[in-house]
C-alpha cells in the first residue's frame, strides 16, 4: 500500500511539473501581447479586400524584417516567411530539415460597413475584417515572435504562409500552385470563432467546415401584359417556386442525419412593374459535409429547378455550378497534437466540444496537400459585446484571446517538429 501510495506522488508531481518550453512559450507569449493586440488594431483599421492585400502585406513583411525572418513573395499579395530551427538535428546531412510544419494566417478582410464604434474601427468605408482575419495575423506574427527567441527548440523548419484572398475561395490553392506545401510533413491554422467561448479552443478530428459550392439558376419565360397573366409563362413566379421548392432537397431528399444547407441569396427579374417577366435568375450557395451528398447535389439542384419551372410553363437552366472548397477535415493524429499543446499552454479545461459548422474555409486546400489541423480560438464574451456571428457589421472579439493563440501556434509548432514521422 506503501508503494502504491509512493507512485500516486511521483505521478501527481511528475505531471504538475513545468514544462520548460511551454512556461518559456508562456512568458514570451504573454511580453508581446500588448505587441499583437496592437498589430490587430493596427489590421482591423486598415482592411483590404481579395487579392488587393497590398498595405497589408507590406505591414507584415515590415514586421518580419524586423525580427529578422526572411520571406519570398509567390504572389502579388501575401507572403510565406522561413524560420529555420537550430536544435541540433533540426536538418540531416543533405540540408533538409528533419520535418517542416506549414502555419497558416489568411489576411483579407470582407465588403462589409463597420458599426462596432470601436475606436480602431475600420478606416475604409466599405471594408472590415468582419470575420477575424486581423486577428489571424496578430497572431502569427506573435507565434513568430516567440519561436524567433526559441530556435533551439526547433527540431526543423517553420514555413508561415500568410495567405491572401481566402474569402474568394482561392488564395489557398494559388499558395499550393506557388509550391507552399512542397516538402511539407503537416498543416496548422486557427480560426477566431464567434460560437466558442473565450478561453477555450476547439480542434476535434474529422470534418469542421463543410464543403462549400456556388450555384446559378437561368430562368425563362414568357413576357406579357401585367393585367393579361394568362398570355405569358411567370419566369419571376418560376423563380420564386424554384427557391421554395430547393429546400425540399434537404427536407425530403437527404436523411436527417446528413447536414447540409441550399441558400439562395440572390434573385433577380423583370423589366418593370407592370410587366410579367420574361427571365429571371437566382444563385446561391450550397455546404456539405457528405462526399456522397456532394457529388448529388448537382444533379439535385438540376432536377427542382427543371421540373418547378416546367410546372409554370418556363424553363429553367442549372448554368453554373462551381466547387468553391472542399470541406476542412482535421486529421486525427494532428487533433490529438494539438489537443495536447493547447493543454500544456492554456491548461486541460480550454479543450471545450464544438461540432463544427457549415461555413467554408480555403484551408482544405492545404489539407489535400497533408494533414493537419484547424483550430477554432473561441472568442465569445457576452460581458464585451462579443456575441455577433463572423461577417456581421457588428462584429466583436475578445483581445484577451490573441496572445493564447499566438502560443498555441507556437507550441504545436515546437511539438510537431519534434514528433516522429
Amino acid at each position: 500500500m506503501a508503494r502504491a501510495e509512493d507512485e500516486q506522488e511521483r505521478s501527481s508531481t511528475h505531471v504538475s511539473t513545468p514544462d520548460p518550453v511551454s512556461q518559456t512559450i508562456r512568458e514570451l507569449g504573454h511580453k508581446a501581447e500588448p505587441d499583437i493586440i496592437e498589430l490587430r488594431r493596427h489590421f482591423h483599421r486598415y482592411p483590404e479586400l481579395s487579392m488587393e492585400e497590398f498595405q497589408t502585406t507590406e505591414a507584415i513583411a515590415s514586421a518580419l524584417t524586423d525580427l529578422g525572418i526572411p520571406y519570398t513573395r509567390p504572389l502579388k499579395t501575401g507572403l510565406v516567411a522561413t524560420l529555420r530551427g537550430t536544435a541540433p538535428d533540426a536538418y540531416l546531412p543533405n540540408g533538409e530539415p528533419r520535418r517542416r510544419i506549414l502555419l497558416r494566417a489568411d489576411i483579407d478582410a470582407l465588403p462589409v460597413v463597420e458599426r462596432t464604434g470601436e475606436p480602431f474601427a475600420s478606416a475604409y468605408e466599405g471594408r472590415m475584417h468582419a470575420c477575424g482575419h486581423d486577428c489571424h495575423i496578430a497572431m502569427m506574427l506573435g507565434c513568430i515572435t516567440i519561436l524567433s527567441q526559441m530556435t533551439d527548440a526547433l527540431r526543423g523548419e517553420v514555413r508561415i504562409v500568410f495567405q491572401p484572398s481566402e474569402e474568394n475561395g482561392q488564395g489557398a490553392q494559388l499558395m499550393v500552385d506557388a509550391g507552399a506545401t512542397d516538402g511539407v510533413d503537416g498543416a496548422f491554422a486557427m480560426h477566431i470563432w464567434s460560437e466558442v467561448d473565450a478561453g477555450t479552443i476547439s480542434c476535434e478530428a474529422g470534418p469542421r467546415m463543410a464543403h462549400t459550392d456556388w450555384f446559378r439558376i437561368d430562368i425563362e419565360g414568357t413576357s406579357c401584359h401585367g393585367a393579361m397573366p394568362q398570355r405569358g409563362a411567370d419566369a419571376v413566379m418560376a423563380a420564386a417556386s424554384i427557391v421554395c421548392a430547393l429546400q425540399t432537397i434537404v427536407s425530403r431528399d437527404l436523411s436527417p442525419y446528413d447536414p447540409a444547407v441550399v441558400t439562395v441569396g440572390e434573385i433577380a427579374g423583370g423589366t418593370a412593374r407592370n410587366v410579367i417577366a420574361g427571365s429571371a435568375h437566382l444563385s446561391g450557395t450550397v455546404r456539405i459535409y457528405s462526399d456522397k451528398t456532394h457529388d448529388l447535389m448537382p444533379g439535385l439542384i438540376k432536377r427542382i429547378a427543371e421540373h418547378t419551372a416546367a410546372a409554370l410553363g418556363a424553363e429553367a437552366h442549372l448554368s453554373d455550378y462551381t466547387v468553391a472548397n472542399l470541406k476542412v477535415e482535421n486529421d486525427p493524429r494532428a487533433s490529438e497534437l494539438c489537443a495536447r499543446a493547447a493543454a500544456k499552454i492554456m491548461g486541460p479545461a480550454a479543450l471545450a466540444h464544438y461540432q463544427g459548422t457549415m461555413s467554408g474555409e480555403d484551408f482544405s486546400a492545404f489539407l489535400a496537400k497533408v494533414p493537419g489541423v484547424l483550430v477554432f480560438i473561441g472568442t465569445r464574451n457576452p460581458a464585451i459585446g462579443a456575441t455577433f456571428a463572423q461577417h456581421s457589421c457588428y462584429y466583436k472579439i475578445d483581445e484577451s484571446v490573441l496572445a493564447p493563440g499566438a502560443m498555441l501556434a507556437a507550441q504545436y509548432a515546437i511539438d510537431f517538429l519534434a514528433s516522429e514521422k
